[in-house]
């Protein structure tokens, strides 16, 4: 856990580092100068006290033998004055105190520890020992004339020797503050030197930490030269580098984002456990589930199987071989079981390092409407191909039906018959005519107008429903015909007809053995346009009607719901057909399932435009 006392700034650290470190240098220095400068002045003590009892007990000696008693009180007196003597006495060898330095001497007594210390004395030694509290006394024997006439004693004052290491103490701590102080000062100077270049650096780097795009705080000012200035200088030269890689790195991001924003495919990453880290929209689109409910989604819970399952096995291929899959198609089922898609799938591995792939990356190609394409265009291929051989069988039939009509046409006028036998060559003659029209409107079918002509519309809707005729009577379906014998219209006759046979045709598909079919014409005008003369068209029928859902779609290309019988082209096409010759269709239908009887009628409006162009290519309305 870090110290909360201790400073956080180098200047400051570097100066409470720096005062700690000498003041516990200075106490370790006093404390050893202490105890060394104690034991001299002990020493010295001792050296005085000796010095002092021997001084002393001379003076005494020589008072003794000069007859001079006074003296000897006048020495204790004048060594009992000594700075640095406590006590002097001088006493008899029994231990009896004759004289003192301080009070009355008849008072004064040896302690019994100075009383101990009287068979130890030596003659002319002196005697230096310590007893209670520390206290220093040093003692020795007078002689005079050979005979033992007392003892010196002197006490030493222990004040003084502590105002010696008091004196040494204090000129210690005084020699140490001017020293912490002024190296103080020349440490705070020495560390504002380092740590302004520092404090600079640091804001630096929190500037870059609070906005790494910003550049307005560097580079940053080099006001130094050494290690630090060095240091400031790679630092400015770091954060230029990084700016221009952040640079070229928003700009590959950038790229890489509008690429996948806006690729006209669709893109999908998966990490290890196919879950989808990123999706763009068109592989959002394509399945019908929102962009932010793809990530952190495993396929299972977003596509059908089996594509789930192929395409998660495809996409733990690659983190396990580490190799790309490409064209890999995918069929499923859209909300529509009519309605399937195929997609073209490419996947590839995304490696961050050399050494591992992170994820895997899916590329999807939406080929349903190719898939459809080419489906109808070999259903167009057949049936065009049907339509030929058609052609050319009604063509081939021409010759010999000519033959059998010539032949029955001479029983009939250059033969004596009977009657049964002339009613049978009467009857034989009129399928041999419906064969004849039914070549004839095979061929009409395939040798479309390339001009546009004046066409009896009574004639082109009887050939659409005579060509229908079989369909209609297995069917039992009764058809209601209302339209004038002379009206026309000023169209591409065979492109008209191909219209009409499309809507009776899907009428007839719709309806249930003995249902209503009804085909209708009549000079009318456009429904926005009054001004507009044209010819108005009825198809209906009471068939299974269509929901709102299928009627939306119509006129979508291959959009069937004939399943394997439809192509889906017919109204396409229809539609095509209408607005190149400038008309609109009206649409309304119900299902049974509306409680109502059910059916579908077609109302189309073709204007009777003489100025009617070949290559029209104007883009009308179909309106439901």
């Amino acid at each position: 856990m870090p110290m909360r006392w201790w400073p956080r700034s180098i200047r400051w650290q570097m100066l409470a580092g720096l005062v700690l470190l000498e003041t516990l240098s200075l106490l370790l220095f006093a404390f050893l100068l202490i105890r060394e400068q104690g034991r001299a002045v002990h020493g010295r003590a001792l050296q005085r006290l000796d010095h002092q009892a021997t001084s002393m007990a001379m003076q005494a000696r020589e008072a003794l033998l000069q007859n001079r008693p006074e003296w000897v009180g006048l020495s204790v007196k004048m060594m009992g004055a000594a700075p640095s003597v406590g006590s002097a006495k001088i006493t008899d060898p029994a231990g009896n105190v004759l004289y003192a330095s301080t009070g009355r001497s008849d008072q004064a007594s040896l302690d019994p520890a100075e009383r101990a210390q009287i068979p130890l004395m030596v003659q002319d030694q002196p005697r230096v020992f310590s007893f209670d509290h520390g206290r220093l006394e040093g003692a020795r024997p007078i002689y005079a004339g050979g005979m033992l006439r007392g003892y010196v004693w002197v006490e030493s004052d222990r004040s003084w020797d502590r105002v010696q290491l008091e004196t040494v103490f204090h000129a210690t701590l005084v020699f140490g503050a001017i020293w912490v102080i002024a190296s103080a000062l020349l440490v705070s100077f020495m560390a504002r030197s380092i740590s302004q270049p520092l404090a600079v650096l640091h804001r630096g780097t929190r500037a870059l930490m609070r906005s790494p795009e910003s550049a307005g705080n560097f580079p940053l000012p080099v006001s130094i030269h050494n290690e630090i200035g060095d240091l400031m200088e790679a630092f400015n030269r770091m954060v230029a580098s990084i700016q221009e890689q952040r640079a070229g790195l928003n700009d590959t991001l950038s790229l890489l984002d509008s690429m996948l924003a806006n690729a006209p495919i669709g893109l999908a990453f998966f990490d290890r456990r196919c879950r989808f880290v990123r999706v763009n929209q068109v592989f959002a689109d394509m399945t019908k589930i929102p962009l932010s409910r793809h990530l952190g989604r495993t396929l299972p819970e977003l596509l059908p199987q089996p594509v789930a399952q192929q395409l998660e096995d495809t996409v733990q291929g690659v983190f396990l071989r580490e190799d790309p899959v490409r064209n890999l198609e995918l069929t499923g089922e859209g909300p529509n079981p009519s309605r399937c898609w195929t997609w073209l799938a490419s996947a590839y591995p995304v490696r961050t390092n050399p050494h591992q792939v992170r994820w895997v990356g899916v590329i999807v190609l939406d080929a349903s409407d190719r898939k459809r394409n080419e489906e109808a265009l070999r259903k167009t291929e057949k049936l065009a191909a049907t339509g030929r051989l058609a052609a050319s069988i009604a063509h081939e039939i021409n010759n010999p039906l000519e033959a059998i009509t010539n032949l029955l046409f001479l029983m009939h006028n250059f033969c004596q018959l009977d009657e049964a036998t002339l009613n049978y060559v009467v009857m034989a003659e009129h399928e041999a005519r419906r064969i004849a029209e039914i070549t004839q409107q095979t061929l009409r079918f395939y040798r479309q107008s390339t001009l546009p002509v004046r066409a009896n519309m009574s004639d082109l809707l009887d050939s659409v429903l005579s060509l229908y005729q079989g369909r209609l009577s297995n069917l039992n379906i009764r058809v209601e015909k209302k339209y004038d014998a002379a009206m026309d219209l000023f169209c591409f006759a065979g492109e008209v007809r191909q219209v009409f046979a499309n809507l009776v045709g899907n009428a007839i598909d719709a309806t249930a053995d003995g249902g209503r079919l009804v085909v209708r014409a009549r000079r009318s005008r456009d429904w926005k346009a009054p001004a507009t003369i044209g010819v108005r068209f009825t198809v209906a029928d009471t068939g299974v009607g269509m929901s709102p859902e299928v009627r939306a779609r119509i006129f979508e290309a291959f959009f069937t719901t004939k399943e394997v019988t439809g192509t889906g082209l017919g109204l396409w096409v229809s539609q095509e057909i209408i607005v190149k010759h400038r008309g609109m269709v009206h649409l309304r239908s119900r299902t049974a399932s509306s409680g109502k009887l059910s059916g579908t009628v077609f109302q189309i409006f073709f204007p009777d435009d003489g100025d009617l162009k070949p290559a029209a290519s104007e883009t009308a309305s179909a309106e439901v």
